[in-house]
């Protein structure tokens, strides 16, 4: 008889099971060879799980977030950040379509994700003026590195009505647009940049030093991209480009010269995080939140 006793993390099933000889009834049940497995790094991140010395709060702006499962792939990259750091990190949801005023106000960190549609979109783009404007850091993945960048075209460049062709066709500032070469495609028909694509960093920028690698690969899902007409002022203005396609056509990374942490992707690193090797960027973010806060993680 195995015993599936409560555990205080889902993590360390695997432990109580391999504790009550799971693996060796297994193995003998399949006349496979009984190998005693390592468990030792997973036992220290159940350790770390059960032992947080530190408390955030990260805030999730979104437009599905009456269902918190919509987005678990980006709470469990949060938490697998949060555990490496020996952090609590409570997410607050925050809808996108609703009332912004005064939501932010004891919130150490803000996350915009991905997305399609216009809906909930303006409330996001406030989101990000919060966070740009009072220095919280910001992390904005797919649609969410889109707003960030509508929005430093509007209240930075004064580029009033910039938008993303994909709510206003019409748009005086196309600042994200599709690629030239599907202007006349129907939208249907329109390619999806889907799966896993290698990313060139630009070196000497917080992302380069999130990574520390010069290519990554990334998991994509989007239609639209930064458009390259507006490159340049973008650049001059403060919003450095810290990665690109290898060839330098496609703008993956965007971030904030004049913030603490301020970073936007066009990818979707919550795809690549786990309980025992958190995602860089992630991680990053954490560890930038304790220390704005003060607190010393090496202790």
């Amino acid at each position: 008889v195995i015993e599936a006793l409560d555990a205080e993390t889902i993590y360390e099933i695997p432990l109580i099971m391999e504790k009550n000889g799971l693996a060796t009834i297994t193995c003998k049940k399949l006349n496979l060879e009984d190998k005693a497995p390592n468990l030792v790094e997973w036992e220290n991140m159940v350790e770390k799980i059960k032992n947080t010395k530190h408390t955030i709060k990260i805030a999730m702006v979104g437009k599905y977030v009456a269902l918190k499962d919509a987005y678990i792939s980006i709470n469990e990259a949060i938490k697998h950040a949060g555990v490496e750091n020996r952090t609590d990190v409570k997410i607050v949801y925050i809808d996108a379509e609703g009332d912004l005023t005064n939501k932010f106000s004891d919130i150490d960190g803000i996350i915009v994700p991905g997305g399609f549609g216009d809906r909930g979109v303006e409330g996001k783009i406030n989101a990000v003026k919060y966070a740009r404007e009072n220095k919280i850091p910001f992390l904005g993945l797919g649609l969410g590195m889109q707003c960030a960048v509508i929005e430093f075209a509007r209240n930075v460049l004064n580029y009033a009505g910039a938008n993303s062709t994909e709510f206003n066709k019409n748009t005086i500032y196309p600042i994200i647009d599709t690629l030239p070469e599907e202007k006349n495609i129907e939208e249907v028909e329109k390619a999806i940049r889907l799966g896993i694509y290698p990313c060139k960093l630009v070196k000497e920028t917080k992302s380069y030093s999130c990574y520390n690698l010069d290519l990554i690969y990334e998991r994509h899902r989007h239609k639209y991209e930064l458009n390259n007409e507006y490159r340049d002022a973008i650049e001059n203005a403060g919003l450095k480009i810290a990665g690109t396609s290898p060839d330098g056509r496609l703008v993956e990374i965007v971030e904030l010269l004049e913030h603490p942490w301020f970073i936007g992707v066009q990818f979707h690193p919550e795809f690549k995080s786990r309980p025992n090797k958190p995602h860089p960027l992630f991680m990053s973010m954490v560890k930038t939140i304790l220390d704005l806060k003060g607190i010393n993680t090496t202790k």
